[in-house]
């Protein structure tokens, strides 16, 4: 099992407090398992067996635990009144009214509550109305390049198992079919299943979308435009232009839709000189680069945008806060903060060309202040400074 240390630490920081921790991400990410891990965390920590009480709610045995009384009188009936008891509930959306079940949960001063749902309609909507401010959200990305390299071993070069990793997706389960005879076709079939079940029952069941091959081609969009600045007018404009009419309403309704269920996230730009977030452009990424080569094919290259989608996940999965610059005319990839840190990315796929490079660093070098600044590229080169701005191999920076 691979290990998840981030958000195994981010769960660990709210232990013993008095909030609900929600596991959400996109589907099949690894929710039930950083739960399972979790909990041999907190055995390996002087936590009794005892203490804790999990339930697989889409597991046929606990059919009886669908209604919320019958929940709750089984978990307090196996409560121990003299020490902390630690409740996982998993897949919480199969129980009719959970909320009346975690509300009369959440008040027991004994009980640390830890939960997952399916979809990110359950646990943005609905269950954030029910328990407005008294729940923490832990977002699971798929695995980084970091958690999927540490699953091989062997000699190949880093640039081998990136190549593995964007193709054949970061979604765990993918690792064991890998192994398989027929690994691509199954991979690409275990693919379809996550794409198509996003699509029609987190977004055209719940949305009421009529017109299923329109929001089909915004995704592919989307998945064909990563990291390219655009707003909702100009996606408008151009699927009308492509014979896709389409309103800008609509737009917005689907990628609203999109996010909501964690496959696209998207990116706000920041004034550098002016210091403020601008309402106008935004950017888009992958939750994984593998899905895009499973729906537009793996000729479609575009490895710098690729790399950059990679990156902007990587500073996600990192706690970073992250918008992209603005800068006289010039762009910078990332902007990520935390605290009173802040720090700039430039990401390219190479900067072998003298040319590239002084393009790469223009930006960087016209900013002011005195924060990091990065250019991060593919070229298996030694690290370097350039006026302050350190330049690193984006695979070793992954594995840091």
């Amino acid at each position: 099992m691979i290990q998840r240390p981030i958000f195994i630490n981010q769960l660990g920081s709210y232990k013993d407090t008095q909030l609900i921790k929600i596991v959400s991400g996109v589907r099949r990410c690894g929710k039930s398992t950083l739960l399972e891990l979790f909990r041999q965390h907190l055995l390996e920590n002087k936590v009794h067996q005892n203490q804790i009480i999990e339930i697989n709610l889409e597991d046929a045995d606990f059919r009886h635990l669908l209604d919320p009384f019958a929940l709750h009188d089984y978990i307090t009936a196996k409560l121990d009144p003299k020490k902390m008891n630690y409740i996982f509930l998993d897949e919480i959306q199969n129980v009719n009214n959970f909320e009346k079940a975690i509300n009369s949960l959440f008040i027991r001063k004994n009980i640390d509550l830890y939960i997952t749902g399916s979809n990110a309609f359950i646990l943005s909507g609905e269950l954030a109305t029910f328990l407005s401010g008294r729940y923490v959200e832990i977002q699971l990305l798929p695995l980084s390049f970091k958690e999927y390299f540490s699953a091989f071993t062997g000699n190949k070069p880093l640039s081998r198992f990136y190549q593995d990793y964007i193709l054949n997706s970061s979604f765990p389960y993918t690792l064991e079919l890998a192994e398989k005879k027929d690994s691509k076709n199954q991979i690409r079939k275990y693919l379809d299943g996550i794409y198509n079940t996003i699509l029609l029952k987190d977004i055209v069941t719940r949305k009421k979308v009529a017109d299923t091959l329109m929001l089909e081609s915004l995704v592919r969009f989307l998945f064909d435009n990563i990291g390219c600045e655009t707003s909702t007018k100009k996606i408008a404009d151009s699927m009308t232009s492509a014979g896709r009419k389409i309103s800008v309403h609509t737009v917005e309704n689907y990628i609203s839709a999109l996010t909501d269920s964690y496959i696209i996230y998207r990116l706000g730009r920041f004034d550098i000189k002016g210091k403020q977030h601008l309402k106008t452009g935004h950017k888009y990424y992958l939750v994984c680069p593998g899905l895009r080569y499973y729906l537009l094919g793996s000729q479609i290259k575009d490895e710098g945008r690729v790399l950059e989608n990679v990156v902007f996940l990587e500073l996600l999965r990192r706690g970073y806060d992250i918008s992209y610059g603005k800068i006289e005319n010039f762009e910078v990839d990332f902007i990520a903060s935390k605290g009173d840190e802040r720090l700039y990315y430039q990401v390219a796929y190479t900067c072998r060309e003298q040319s590239t490079m002084e393009r790469e660093l223009r930006p960087l070098n016209i900013i002011r202040d005195h924060s990091s600044k990065f250019l991060l590229t593919m070229d298996d080169d030694p690290p370097a400074v350039y006026n302050g701005i350190r330049r690193i191999n984006v695979l070793e920076w992954l594995l840091m």
